[in-house]
């Protein structure tokens, strides 16, 4: 460990979770067991998005084949400021200052832009946000510590077009077998509305009738995720299943029906990533009819859309509840630490909406799980550096990790 015993980025909102528009507060904490020498000490906090994927095209010529790879990215910079906490920067010369053995902290405030996209995370394409402090000492390697944060946008259900519409639809299907033809298979798919937060529980209404001689091997109601991305030069869709419930086999010249069974939806980025020009996030709840043996599904899709604040009249179907409790086991960040600023709200409470006492969410991470944030620089830099962005969730007594009948 050397001299530098700790080094370390703070926020005094614990969750690591901010608002646009939000202003940003922390402190940098230096533990050394000898003193250093150091030209400064200064803070970076960036925010931007990237896409980047490559493909690969192969061309023959006779006997010989070529294989040409192409990249396609691009990038968007939302904001880059740098905050000297200590000394001088390095433009400014290369005089030095000797912090003495001990513990020091340095506090900060950043205050966040408005319009913001929500932070992010995917293998071609993110929207990421990051605090990196450094040590610079001249002539020798500098020392760096880094932490993500995740940043939400508001997207209002209740200001959304049709998030309160029914959808409904009926399709048939008829399966060929050599020159024949079967009787339909016939089903009718019901949802009480468009708009959902993470959380809530939709509500699934469907009327199946296979009439086909055949059995279907099941019915299932999946959520996917579908998300686009758009480079300099070419675009990407990709579709990813983040929930699922699966009903039973129907045998020929019979029925089954869905009634009312919960889909949870669980902690997801907002629809549209509104403030972001390369990456769209949209989402499909459908019902499939599976039937067994060589044939495509019955498919019978809606567009939904998933925000970060609910709808007014659904709130008013629950009572309030109590805010969600801290996280007690970080409180000894704060603790431990001298000067560190005073304690903020553990989970931030969302701004004004149009819903008048809003129930305060928890912050889950994504169900896509967590990515390694390492970049090109980062070869020693300290920190945590493997993130997942945390996303408001109203539970109102349920959690999607409590149904098991969920498939993630």
């Amino acid at each position: 460990m050397g001299k530098l015993n700790i080094f370390e980025i703070s926020f005094s909102n614990l969750s690591g979770v901010y608002f646009s528009g939000d202003l940003m507060q922390g402190y940098v904490t230096i533990e050394l067991t000898e003193s250093m020498e150091m030209r400064g000490i200064r803070l970076k906090l960036k925010g931007g998005a990237k896409v980047l994927w490559t493909e690969s095209e192969t061309s023959s010529d006779g006997d010989n084949s070529t294989t040409t790879t192409h990249t396609h990215s691009a990038s968007e910079k939302y904001f880059s400021q740098t905050i000297l906490l200590m000394g001088i920067l390095p433009k400014q010369g290369n005089q030095t200052v000797s912090l003495p053995v001990g513990r020091h902290t340095y506090p900060f405030q950043f205050q966040l832009p408005t319009g913001l996209p929500s932070s992010f995370e995917d293998s071609i394409g993110h929207v990421r946000y990051t605090v990196k402090s450094v040590i610079d000492k001249p002539w020798k390697f500098d020392h760096k510590t880094k932490r993500p944060f995740t940043v939400i946008s508001i997207l209002d259900l209740n200001l959304q077009a049709d998030c309160s519409q029914k959808l409904q639809a009926t399709k048939s299907k008829t399966l060929c077998c050599l020159c024949c033809k079967s009787r339909p298979i016939e089903a009718t798919f019901v949802v009480e509305r468009k708009g959902y937060v993470p959380g809530e529980a939709i509500k699934l209404y469907a009327e199946i009738f296979n009439g086909t001689n055949r059995a279907m091997s099941k019915s299932y109601i999946n959520l996917t995720m579908v998300k686009s991305f758009h480079a300099t030069t070419d675009s990407k869709t990709e579709y990813k299943e983040v929930a699922r419930l699966t009903r039973p086999s129907i045998q020929p010249r019979q029925g089954d029906a869905w009634s009312g069974e919960e889909l949870v939806i669980p902690p997801l980025p907002p629809s549209f990533l509104h403030g972001c020009k390369i990456i769209d996030i949209s989402y499909k709840l459908q019902l499939n009819v599976d039937p067994s043996g060589p044939a495509l599904d019955l498919e019978i899709p809606f567009d939904i859309i998933i925000g970060t604040i609910p709808l007014l009249s659904v709130v008013q179907k629950y009572p309030p509840l109590p805010p969600p409790p801290p996280a007690w086991d970080k409180m000894y960040l704060w603790e431990n630490t001298p000067s560190a600023p005073p304690l903020e709200h553990v989970y931030p409470a969302p701004p004004a909406s149009s819903v008048p006492n809003l129930p305060p969410p928890s912050y889950d991470e994504c169900i896509t799980g967590r990515v390694n944030i390492k970049g090109s620089s980062d070869e020693y830099t300290r920190g945590n550096l493997s993130y997942c962005p945390m996303y408001p969730c109203y539970n109102w007594g349920k959690t999607a990790s409590g149904l098991p009948e969920v498939e993630k």
